[in-house]
């Protein structure tokens, strides 16, 4: 235990000392009056702008339209992959099948269709929500396939023994067995939903931290592009550690081994 903590807390001081190091260069940097601010900020210009936003509630606007259509987005593409992959996993003539059509699906970048998907279901939410259910549904499927099939033919054979009904087997060995792998298809998915939704916000969109990147960049205000994008990284980063806390309380009996 004590060294888990050590671990931890040199990770935690590593992150901090490298996140005040950044700070520092980009003060150094921008500070010698040679860049004008608006081409690249100074920390305190980034920060003022996120003071002026928060204030007049333009940025809990912004934030609460990107949040909703991730959490939406990534919730209905982990149920879609999550269902198909195990079909698939289980049945290998139906991956002869679907195969072919989900590895054309993937080489077609998601923002060209984005466009599309605009044009068909309009600027709003329910765009963007498709948009990043499609990007995330293919990391996520895949690991669902590999996580279900990673479990040991021998203990199926246990189970088999043992007169287990399909509901036992899936709940007592089929789930355990694959979260591993499938929660790690779960982070990839939770930080690609971001991704998702600012490329569905660039293509059409009124609100969002993509919009108001959009607004900063065509205003030439680059402070204000900078608050939407640390603002973007700290939403990716805060779903990637909810998977993470959420696969610590799940395997603690894999970590007890």
């Amino acid at each position: 235990m004590q060294i888990k903590q050590l671990k931890n807390w040199i990770q935690i001081t590593s992150i901090s000392v490298s996140f005040i190091l950044l700070l520092a260069l980009w003060t150094i940097f921008t500070n010698d009056g040679q860049i004008p601010s608006f081409i690249f900020p100074t920390p305190q210009d980034v920060w003022q702008k996120f003071i002026i936003l928060a204030k007049n509630g333009t940025i809990l606007t912004h934030i609460w339209a990107t949040l909703s259509e991730v959490l939406l987005g990534l919730l209905i593409g982990m149920f879609a992959a999550t269902i198909l992959g195990y079909l698939i996993a289980k049945n290998p003539s139906l991956e002869s099948f679907l195969s072919p059509l989900i590895v054309i699906s993937q080489a077609i970048p998601t923002v060209a269709i984005a466009p599309l998907l605009i044009i068909w279901f309009g600027s709003g939410l329910i765009s963007k929500i498709i948009i990043c259910a499609l990007i995330v549904f293919f990391p996520i499927l895949t690991n669902t396939i590999v996580g279900i099939r990673s479990v040991p033919s021998d203990l199926f054979d246990l189970m088999e023994s043992l007169k287990a009904n399909a509901w036992q087997k899936f709940k007592l060995l089929e789930f355990p067995g694959a979260l591993p792998i499938y929660l790690g298809g779960v982070k990839v998915g939770a930080t690609f939903s971001v991704i998702g939704a600012v490329v569905g916000e660039f293509v059409g969109a009124n609100k969002g931290l993509g919009f108001l990147v959009n607004v900063g960049k065509g205003s030439f205000d680059t402070s204000m592009v900078f608050v939407a994008v640390f603002l973007l990284i700290a939403m990716a980063l805060s779903l990637y550690g909810i998977v993470t806390l959420i696969e610590k309380t799940l395997l603690q009996w894999k970590n007890a081994q």
